[in-house]
């Protein structure tokens, strides 16, 4: 019997009965001990790049990723404020970034150590493989882990392959990649760049964005090998701002005037590097040591008025960041026995750093009595931010019995902010200051194995969450200085589990609930700047079921389903209890049906159904729910050295009007993205190897 995750292997051409035993068996490193997904005890799945490549535009996560349950993750349709993604729940009211849940790129933090986030760097061109983990098991990742998604770029081996890639779509969307791979003697290597261009489904959205990646290893003996990645991404994109109901229903297409009148938009640069080196010292112990380090530089500008920039305490309008950032993490694996039974126990201690400057211009000037609005006026903000965290970690895993294991994990959590004010002008004083954050975080898990494809598993755990940079960069009673009062937020985390597995495929089911104090919740969104507080009590309860499988000779099949009913167990602000949390659907389902042989025609079918949820607190506006419903078709043809891959499909078929994404708490009323209505892309990957 194979180990092997049904999305991993359903999504990739199908192999035929032959190729199937030679197929490797997956196995996934999110819990850190390396063990096939079934026996995993942790919601855990494992999607390969290939699928996010066929019959796909490549461009966002969102295209490839909605088959998992207990994940939402949507295209806000603006790229200036990044994907809406939420893993059952945490991170539902990050108005830009993603918060709440880590994300990893080759074991590089694309979460800093205040708990912000970005996917902008991830280049599907090359990747490998994504792991996504949810539950309890998320915890000893530290800060800011309500679940864990990591990306893996390939290995190259064999003779070099280069893979040019074209995309065309709708609203004069277009993405142009090329990719190259291979191995030569103990060096192997693959590297990737992408361009993609829009003028944007909306008014004032056009992007660009280019895209590199690299990875590069030296096998440098039997035991030891050193692998360089690096990568980097220039985005420049318009910013349409959200639309009120009326907007949203009669005119979806339009932007939000303030958005025209100060041009909003955001430009990144960033690049970054790091090194894994992995030593099996001898057959029960490995060593991994990781370094990296990178640069990200973000300037911002705001639909904030002139009026209220008069305040001398006002930050303005134009956010300029320039942040440096790196870290290391040390890890040692053994695999030793206890009693005698085998147990594996792994520790190690990860540091990472962040130093950002942040300066705030006004977004107007005046010439000779003329005021020219969207341009970068007077210094009203310089600061010089720092945050460190530094995370010992113990894991260990211990098959005492022939059918049960018993995991356990401890991480000790460290995180502390600074802040020094270099703008000190008149009453606006010096709002230096420091906050320190401190948590113990105990994970632990049962699994029983009640036959050879079935088994069983609980888990508890506790995580934590600590305001980022960006959250306490604004107070909501309008004060100048980082808003030091907020506290960081602390759920303990409870999940049942079930998995069943056949040599066609797999069924996955869980039952969660996470009780979290001192939640933290948007106090307002207005032109691009949210404030935050805390808001006590919350409850998460939820169900998740999956089914993965081949359904017939070259036929494949999925389905996914998620119910998470989440509310405040505290009134605050006004707000009373049992108020449902913004940003969260109470039911999410998926499901897909594809043919698609080796060569030859493909075709394939899917639908998204997400309810409809709060944008609010007070619960008194919703976005709609939708059903959408895609279908592609393509051809694949494969000679000598030559493979050839196109593919043509059509989005939301059946031209439904809903909002993709959501602004939490804005505070003007304009909570809506709306998501575009009936839209086309088509394109062709070739491949030739040497």
């Amino acid at each position: 019997m194979l180990a092997f995750s049904g999305k991993l292997w359903a999504q990739t051409a199908n192999p035929s009965p032959s190729e199937q035993e030679t197929l490797k068996p997956v196995v996934v490193t999110a819990t850190r001990i390396g063990a096939s997904p079934f026996a995993t005890p942790a919601s855990v799945d494992v999607v390969a790049g290939e699928a996010m490549r066929n019959s796909l535009p490549q461009i966002n996560l969102s295209e490839s990723l909605g088959s998992v349950p207990g994940l939402l993750i949507q295209n806000r349709q603006n790229y200036a404020q990044d994907l809406q993604i939420a893993i059952r729940g945490f991170g539902a009211r990050a108005t830009f970034g993603i918060r709440g849940i880590r994300l990893y790129v080759d074991g590089i933090p694309a979460t800093m150590p205040d708990g912000q986030g970005q996917s902008s760097n991830i280049d599907i061109t090359s990747i490998e493989r994504v792991e996504i983990l949810r539950g309890p098991f998320s915890a000893l990742y530290g800060n800011s882990s309500g679940g864990v998604i990591q990306v893996f770029t390939e290995h190259g081996s064999g003779t070099p392959v280069v893979t040019p890639d074209v995309t065309f779509g709708s609203y004069d969307s277009r993405r142009h990649a090329i990719k190259g791979a291979g191995a030569s003697g103990k060096i192997d290597y693959v590297m990737s760049a992408s361009r993609f261009t829009t003028d944007g489904y909306r008014e004032h959205s056009a992007t660009s964005k280019n895209l590199l990646n690299g990875k590069f290893g030296i096998q440098l003996s039997d035991d030891r090998r050193l692998t360089l990645v690096v990568n980097s991404v220039d985005l420049k994109a318009q910013d349409p701002l959200g639309l009120d109901r009326n907007q949203f229903r009669t005119d979806p297409r339009n932007v939000a005037l303030v958005a025209e009148q100060f041009n909003t938009r955001k430009t990144v640069q960033q690049s970054q590097g790091g090194l894994v080196y992995e030593h099996r010292i001898n057959r029960d112990n490995d060593v991994r040591l990781m370094t990296y380090y990178g640069q990200r530089e973000t300037q911002q500008f705001q639909a904030i008025p002139p009026a209220p920039q008069a305040d001398p305490r006002h930050a303005g309008g134009v956010i300029a960041l320039t942040r440096d950032y790196g870290g290391i993490d040390a890890r040692w694996t053994s695999r030793l026995q206890f009693i005698g039974q085998p147990l594996t126990i792994v520790g190690g201690l990860a540091w990472d750093t962040l130093d950002e400057q942040r300066q705030g211009y006004e977004n107007f000037i005046d010439v000779n009595g003329v005021r020219e609005l969207g341009v970068q006026g007077r210094l009203r903000r310089d600061e010089d931010n720092t945050v460190r965290n530094i995370d010992p970690y113990l894991q260990a895993s211990w098959k005492f019995a022939e059918r049960w294991t018993l995991d356990a994990g401890v991480r000790h959590s460290s995180v502390r902010f600074s802040s020094d004010d270099n703008y000190i002008v008149g009453v606006n004083g010096d709002d230096s200051g420091t906050a320190r954050y401190r948590k113990t975080l105990p994970v632990a898990a049962l699994r029983y194995q009640a036959a050879q494809d079935i088994s069983f598993y609980a888990t508890v755990g506790r995580g934590f969450e600590t305001p980022t940079l960006n959250e306490i960069s604004y107070r909501s009673d309008g004060l100048p200085g980082l808003n030091f009062s907020l506290q960081a937020s602390v759920n303990t985390s409870v999940e049942l589990g079930a998995k069943a597995r056949h040599e066609r495929g797999s069924l996955t089911a869980a039952v969660f609930q996470s009780r979290t104090e001192d939640e933290i919740v948007s106090a307002g969104s207005s032109g691009g700047r949210a404030s935050f507080r805390n808001a006590g009590r919350t409850l998460r309860n939820g169900l998740e079921l999956a089914l993965d499988g081949e359904v017939a000779r070259n036929w494949r099949m999925q389905a996914a389903y998620t119910y998470l009913d989440a509310t405040y167990r505290d009134g605050f602000a006004g707000i009373p209890a049992d108020n449902r949390i913004p940003g969260i659907a109470r039911h999410m389902a998926f499901a897909s049906l594809g043919w698609a042989p080796p060569k030859g025609w493909r075709a394939g079918a899917e639908w998204h159904c997400l309810d409809s949820m709060y944008v609010n607190d007070s619960n008194t506006e919703a976005a709609p729910g939708y059903c959408s419903f895609s279908i592609h078709t393509g051809y694949v043809l494969q000679q000598d050295r030559w493979s050839v891959d196109a593919f043509a499909r059509l989005d939301n078929l059946f031209d439904r009007q809903y909002a993709g994404s959501a602004i939490i708490n804005e505070s003007n009323g304009r909570y809506f993205e709306p998501a575009p209505g009936r839209n086309w892309s088509a394109g062709m990957r070739a491949a030739y190897r040497f």
